[in-house]
């Protein structure tokens, strides 16, 4: 890696460019969600379990915290979107608009990042390490995919949801698991998939305060709730987030279905209340679209919580 990017990655910008609270409010819950049940097997240490979490958590920081957001943030600002956000939770870490690195620095840096990662990972195939190196691989082209030219999936309604976002998200619930006793246990899957379209869902919000600016980016960042807006108007932009909310009550049938009562029940009232203040919410105010936002991610904590607690 070049002295100039060591220069640059100061550990305030780094802090500013990984937004930790974010991301490690949720991925230390979607990490919860799918080790805590391993403690009731028998076969399985503490210390294993420990270990798996540790592993998951710095995987979240390097591709989550720093190689998706630089990699999003330089393609954002090429596009123009990020420019004309409103910026308060979104519009990307600012670190380029602040001036903290120059867009060509902050792209090294991503691609220096990915080709380590991915060294990393061929290592852990020829070192036998296959689930590590799948959910690494996964969590690698979920970052490249959702920003990098040519596919820049991001910039397409429903793609970089389901082709990038989901599949990590869902691996991530996964790996607990997996990593621990080389199976998916139906729990295991159950909590992954909520957890994935939860996180789907506050991404759709957190796209809402920025409709004039990626309708304005060059390409159009028409993400599934710019597509919406265009079709029906404004107030429809919510249509994504409520979607995938009741993909989430489906799942908490699901839930009561195969004996967690407890759980459906729980997650049946977090969907209800989150559809609530997604209705409530003015979408032409970024400041209420924000409030909203900070009370799903309040929201996705709990669920994942309960979800890892009443198995």
């Amino acid at each position: 890696m070049s002295h100039s990017i060591l220069q640059a990655l100061t550990l305030r910008n780094l802090m500013r460019l990984v937004r930790p609270i974010a991301v490690l409010c949720s991925s230390v819950a979607i990490i919860f969600s799918g080790v805590f049940p391993l403690l009731t097997y028998g076969d399985v240490p503490v210390s294993t379990i420990v270990l798996i979490s540790a592993v998951l958590l710095v995987g979240c920081i390097l591709i989550h915290g720093m190689l998706t957001h630089a990699l999003n943030d330089y393609t954002d600002h090429l596009s123009g979107t990020d420019q004309l956000s409103p910026a308060m939770l979104s519009g990307g870490s600012r670190v380029i608009q602040e001036e903290r690195i120059t867009p060509g620095l902050l792209y090294r840096f991503g691609l220096w990042l990915m080709g380590i990662l991915l060294v990393l990972d061929m290592i852990l195939l020829l070192t036998g390490q296959y689930r590590l190196a799948i959910l690494l691989l996964v969590g690698i082209w979920g970052a490249a995919s959702y920003s990098l030219p040519a596919l820049r999936l991001s910039y397409y309604p429903l793609a970089g949801e389901w082709i990038s976002t989901f599949p990590s998200a869902l691996f991530l619930g996964l790996g607990g698991a997996w990593l621990a006793t080389g199976a998916f246990p139906l729990w295991s899957v159950q909590n992954a998939i909520i957890n994935a379209l939860y996180c789907i869902a506050w991404v759709m919000v957190h796209h809402i305060p920025d409709l004039d600016a990626d309708r304005q980016a060059s390409p159009i960042k028409r993400t599934s709730v710019v597509w919406c807006a265009d079709r029906w108007g404004e107030g429809f932009s919510r249509v994504p987030a409520i979607a995938y909310m009741l993909l989430i009550a489906l799942c908490a049938i699901w839930l009561a279905v195969s004996g967690r009562c407890i759980a459906a029940v729980g997650i049946g009232m977090i969907v209800l209340l989150s559809i609530w203040w997604i209705w409530k919410m003015d979408v032409q105010q970024p400041s209420s679209v924000t409030a909203c936002e900070k009370k799903l991610l309040l929201l996705a904590i709990a669920g994942a919580v309960l979800l890892g607690i009443f198995v």
